[in-house]
């Protein structure tokens, strides 16, 4: 499919507004991206042309962007770019900008920001009462049934015999390492 997908950063211009629709949660604000350019003559950064756009964001988009952004804050945004032309009786045509938004974030070149992960309400918690078994094998075991063990306990023991296992073929690799180490003349073409 043909689309023109944007990124623009700029400032957001009006608060997010949040409407529940049938095909669920839909939010808009208005972003205001303005061009700066070198002033050799003042010999400073100025302003150029302000363009404003029509963000729409759907579903969890939609609702986090609402939770998430305030008016003034600079902000990035990728999504589809649709130019509209309304025509009115008795009246000029109206053309608008609208970005059908992809993702929304915080532009962090002029702030910083402190994301906080959404919650799913209708994902399925994993069961307190079935503790994970302890799967790995040592070392000269067979394979054998696995033990149920509290999950804390299968991770300390799986981390120590991580480490007895690098201790252990560390020191016996080491006389190996040193015997090859014996340096060769650079061969230079």
């Amino acid at each position: 499919m043909n689309e023109t997908m944007i990124c623009a950063v700029g400032n957001v211009a009006t608060q997010p507004v949040f409407r529940e629709t049938a095909s669920g949660p839909v939010a808009r604000f208005r972003l205001a991206v303005t061009s700066r350019y070198w002033n050799r003559d003042k010999a400073m950064w100025a302003d150029g042309h302000t363009n404003f756009f029509t963000v729409w964001a759907n579903r969890q988009l939609a609702t986090n962007a609402t939770a998430s952004l305030s008016v003034g804050e600079p902000v990035i945004v990728q999504g589809r770019l649709k130019v509209r032309t309304e025509t009115r009786e008795g009246q000029q045509g109206r053309t608008s900008a609208d970005l059908d938004a992809v993702a929304i974030g915080h532009d962090l070149a002029r702030g910083t920001s402190a994301f906080r992960r959404a919650g799913r309400p209708d994902s399925p918690q994993a069961s307190p009462d079935r503790p994970e078994p302890a799967w790995e094998t040592r070392p000269g075991e067979g394979a054998k049934e696995p033990e149920a063990v509290e999950p804390s306990e299968a991770v300390e023991a799986a981390e120590v015999a991580d480490v007895a296992e690098a201790v252990t073929a560390t020191t016996a690799a080491e006389p190996a390492a040193t015997a090859q180490q014996s340096p060769e003349p650079a061969m230079v073409t």
